[in-house]
């Protein structure tokens, strides 16, 4: 498969590195308005580079065209790339709005083009674990959730480009950095029905949050809450999911929510756990999550089947940010049914 990529940015590199790992894909063009962000590819991976993208998307021998633009910018984008036949790979978050995400949604499929969107956590082997001990209920009914994110994004990250912590294009902490961990939530804990959140700008000279409370109440009548900041010094702090059940307590955690830090169930023996757990230690971030993502659209259209992180999905986890919004700006539960 023949892969180009659209906007030149930091998250690009990772994008261009998972392709060049995968033996039967190459990374063919690259589009962005800036060419000196496109030299490293050029020179690197002998991609072809173009500043105007219905140049490049006459190339027929591209397969697959990996967004990596300001997220204000995906739905323009996503919906000429699919109608000109080309499949589409787009980064967190999909889209701004519920209408883009839509629009996104409509036009892949209208198209007959495959659709994934990048939330590349799900890859991580811990995360990959407790999702199979909550598929065979081995932690009983759910009582609670608390998701954390205390993390460390600083005036100078903000400074790098000015669409960053805008709301237009960017969003705050949750929009960006917490959705990956909103994304685990939905994918743990299934489909939300209520939320009340709490919102600040504290410490960063930007126009969207970065610090969140929220609370979630899941169809199952299960809760959860939500924590999450780009204000803590002077770096990570935390990332951690802990799910409490009727037999037990799993807890992921860390800078980067890359172990088990706690593991206690009814009737599961210690050597099973320990077994875990040092699994996990032995490489904790296994396979980078953007080159499963890449992987899987390879064979989702091979075997002409949905990615496994589709357009819903994404649309998912942006309909809970949005709702945190709505809650905060209003003061009011928001219900997402």
């Amino acid at each position: 498969m023949n892969f180009a990529i659209v906007g030149c940015g930091f998250i690009a590199k990772k994008h261009a590195q998972a392709i060049k790992n995968i033996e039967n894909a190459s990374l063919v063009a690259v589009c962005d308005r800036v060419p000196d962000l496109m030299k490293p590819y050029v020179e690197e991976h002998g991609a072809t580079p173009y500043m105007d993208i219905e140049e490049m998307l006459k190339d027929e021998t591209i397969d697959i065209v990996n967004i990596c633009t300001p997220s204000g910018t995906h739905a323009v984008l996503a919906e000429l790339i699919a109608k000109l036949g080309k499949h589409v790979i787009i980064e967190k978050p999909i889209a701004m709005t519920i209408e883009e995400t839509n629009r996104i949604i409509q036009a892949t499929e209208q198209n007959n083009m495959k659709l994934a969107v990048v939330h590349p956590n799900r890859f991580r082997p811990v995360v990959m674990k407790l999702k199979e001990i909550l598929n065979k209920n081995l932690l009983g009914k759910i009582s609670h959730a608390l998701c954390i994110v205390n993390w460390n994004r600083d005036q100078a990250y903000y400074d790098q480009a000015p669409w960053r912590g805008t709301k237009e294009h960017d969003g705050g902490v949750l929009m960006n950095q917490a959705i990956h961990n909103l994304d685990l939530l939905l994918w743990f804990m299934g489909n939300p029905v209520e939320v009340f959140s709490m919102e600040a700008t504290r410490l960063r000279n930007i126009e969207a949050e970065d610090v969140s409370v929220g609370l979630i109440q899941f169809e199952s009548g299960a809760l959860a809450t939500v924590q999450a900041s780009t204000t803590v010094y002077p770096k990570n702090f935390e990332e951690s999911i802990t799910i409490f059940g009727e037999k037990g307590t799993v807890k992921i955690g860390g800078a980067n929510a890359l172990y088990f830090e706690h593991i206690n169930i009814e009737g599961t023996h210690e050597n099973t756990i320990e077994k875990w757990i040092n699994e996990v230690k032995e490489d904790p971030w296994g396979t980078p999550g953007h080159e499963e993502i890449i992987k899987d659209m390879i064979q989702a259209i091979e075997e002409d089947r949905k990615p496994s992180v589709t357009g819903e999905d994404g649309k998912r986890a942006l309909e809970l940010v949005l709702s945190f919004y709505d809650s905060a700006k209003t003061n009011q539960l928001v219900s997402l049914i």
